[in-house]
């Protein structure tokens, strides 16, 4: 697939179009600078902004929208629902609390966010079914464009799909060289679900990865940039964090599409597979 701008857009499977790279949230802190790292990032070129309930950040990150200035109808929300949330009446509640802290009336892509919460490990199947539910009556009712999950294994998307009346549009796992995680990804693939790959760079485990820097030297573009590209050479949707509040940073990493890498470069970064080995397990995780 040949990327020109991160504007550019992969199709979910419900038809809603959602651009190729997102700016992810995560370990941003709330206030004064997630306002302004999402505005620095939208002024930057970015029209995909991804939150969650749980980061504790969305109210700053609605402010960061709103002070763009930038027509809410040209931007991609993503917000997900909590462990502690789950369930039908508690799932419609937190999605109208996600909307009034982000200041929209509707959001584009709303995941679950983790499929096996510990409180609720002896019947996460009927809990996420009953989210799911409550998620499904909000796209009826305008207030979601897309629906996903986010961490799910195959038994989980499989207990999900066999009461869900929407089909996921998205799974949103860990994913860089060092996270494959290639069964996951088939089986996304087999139900046509978007693979979005949260920590793209590794939690910056891979910046300084001796394979990742000598790739970056053969096509003049650094770490950062060379993993992001990895991910869309993959047709993954990556977001990158913003571990710098710096404004330069966050732009460079939207700075990949005047190179690609070649095959024996993939070749090279998929080899790095299990150099971290990052991903949570969620059905043993403590939360």
């Amino acid at each position: 697939m040949k990327f020109n701008s991160v504007e550019d857009t992969y199709t979910l499977n419900n038809g809603v179009k959602i651009p190729i790279i997102g700016f992810g949230t995560w370990q941003t802190p709330d206030g004064d600078v997630a306002k302004h790292v999402v505005e620095a990032a939208l002024n930057s070129g970015y029209r995909h902004i991804d939150t969650a309930a749980a980061y504790g950040n969305e109210e700053s990150v609605g402010e960061g929208i709103k002070n763009s200035g930038i027509n809410r109808h040209d931007l991609f929300i993503t917000t997900k629902l909590w462990n502690a949330d789950h369930g039908y009446k508690e799932a419609k509640a937190a999605i109208d609390k996600s909307l009034q802290n982000l200041g929209t009336d509707y959001l584009d892509l709303y995941l679950i966010h983790w499929p096996n919460p510990l409180a609720l490990r002896d019947h996460w199947a009927e809990a996420n079914a009953e989210s799911w539910r409550a998620m499904e009556e909000a796209v009826k009712a305008g207030k979601i464009r897309a629906i996903g999950v986010s961490n799910f294994r195959k038994h989980h998307l499989e207990e999900l799909l066999k009461t869900a009346e929407i089909k996921p549009a998205v799974n949103q796992i860990m994913l860089n060289p060092s996270d494959l995680q290639s069964d996951v990804v088939k089986v996304n693939e087999e139900l046509g679900l978007l693979s979005e790959a949260y920590s793209p760079l590794g939690t910056g485990g891979l910046l300084g990865n001796e394979v990742v820097n000598e790739i970056a030297n053969e096509v003049g573009k650094s770490p950062a940039q060379v993993l992001i590209r990895w991910s869309l050479e993959h047709e993954f949707l990556p977001l990158p964090l913003p571990k710098s509040v710096h404004d330069k940073y966050i732009a460079a990493n939207i700075d990949v599409f005047d190179f690609e890498l070649n095959d024996e470069q993939m070749s090279k970064l998929d080899s790095l597979h299990g150099v971290s080995g990052l991903a949570t397990d969620p059905d043993t995780a403590n939360f």
